[in-house]
């Protein structure tokens, strides 16, 4: 396919699927540390019982309602999914068939298909919390060169999140850490009179930094604690989970996204004076906290979006877009999003990305009016 000139691209729209089943503090008694409410803002969190391809396709479903948009028009599906099984763990612990059913390229296009995509560029990845900075990269400088999108047409990124499937709910540290969620975002043409984007993308990336030592990886765990319908736990004989250096990289992520931000700042040609908004990845309220001081320490001094776990948990990738719909009214001007996760596992590694992007004049008329 020829190479086109990059269309400028912008976020439309934001749609949340959030489960049914919500597992408050009380569930995990005793060994819920004392005072993780209060370092974490944690009170309950989200837990799926459907796999990644149904939350996605119930994502997608309240983007229709909300939208009207017609997916025939959809030139492109990126799908997220931080809770698939990396290959290199799945080749260990699972049988070939099931190996291949966590890869995020085969679930992308199970996707593509039950939405109906025919005529449809479809990639699909991990990248864990660095999911959507990394999914929104993709979108910049590959897909938007190799499309040109008319008026009614939009590219779908999708995150679809479970980590409660391996989730070592017996693990005082980290079981009550994450919570389930599926996003769906639409991205148009910036001159879309169809779609027209609220938000235009300046700038999305992510990759790989080196890590004094890994924070990530799986084993089997026995006799675990796991929660189902109503509340109820049930005890398994085994599970595959993962296991996180919790305190390594709360001392690493603050560090990563402020440095993130400045780095795209500097890139996108941009001063620390100029931006308004910080929206991090909401891993918890006292790493959000850090991620401020550390952001105030390189002189950057925009208001910071903290506190919206209460409810949710840390929903990995899904934390940027739930982020952005939550304050979707308020944001303007330019407003940074960074992200920070483990690396693969098992490796001396992390990942940090951040996605920039500035309020359009559709979105600050509408804005103005409703105020």
């Amino acid at each position: 396919m020829a190479t086109l000139s990059a269309q400028s691209l912008g976020i439309a729209a934001i749609s949340i699927y959030q489960p049914d089943c919500h597992l408050p503090n009380d569930w995990f008694g005793a060994s819920m540390p004392r005072k993780f409410g209060k370092h974490t803002g944690i009170e309950e969190r989200g837990v799926s019982f459907e796999d990644e391809l149904s939350m996605g396709v119930e994502a997608v479903a309240r983007l229709q309602r909300e939208t009207g948009c017609n997916l025939a028009d959809c030139r492109g599906l990126v799908f997220v999914s931080p809770s698939l099984i990396p290959p290199t763990v799945a080749k260990r612990f699972l049988d070939p068939m099931a190996a291949r059913r966590e890869r995020p390229g085969d679930v992308a296009q199970r996707l593509a298909e039950q939405l109906g995509l025919s005529d449809c560029l479809v990639r699909g990845l991990n990248w864990f919390c660095c999911g959507y900075s990394r999914a929104l990269g993709i979108v910049q400088r590959h897909l938007a060169s190799r499309m040109r999108l008319a008026d009614s047409e939009f590219i779908l990124v999708v995150v679809a999140n479970r980590i409660s499937r391996i989730t070592d709910y017996s693990c005082s540290k980290t079981g009550g850490l994450f919570g389930d969620m599926a996003s769906a975002t639409m991205i148009s043409s910036l001159a879309s009179r169809r779609h027209p984007p609220h938000f235009e993308i300046l700038h999305a990336q992510a990759d790989r930094q080196p890590a004094e030592r890994p924070f990530f990886d799986f084993h089997i765990q026995h006799d675990v604690p796991v929660p189902r319908p109503g509340g109820l736990r049930e005890q398994v004989a085994e599970r595959l989970v993962y296991s996180l250096d919790g305190m390594g990289i709360a001392e690493t992520a603050p560090r990563a996204m402020s440095a993130a931000v400045a780095e795209t700042l500097k890139e996108a040609g941009f001063s620390a004076d100029e931006l308004q908004f910080v929206v991090p990845h909401q891993a918890g309220a006292g790493i959000v906290r850090f991620t401020g001081m550390q952001l105030e320490g390189l002189g950057i001094e925009s208001e910071l979006v903290n506190g919206l776990t209460r409810h949710t948990g840390n929903v990995s990738a899904c934390s940027v877009p739930h982020a952005l719909r939550h304050e979707w009214r308020r944001l303007h001007g330019l407003v940074a999003c960074p992200t920070a996760a483990v690396g693969a596992p098992g490796r001396s590694e992390v990942l940090q990305g951040c996605v920039l992007l500035r309020s359009t004049p559709h979105h600050d008329h509408r804005a103005s009016v409703a105020a």
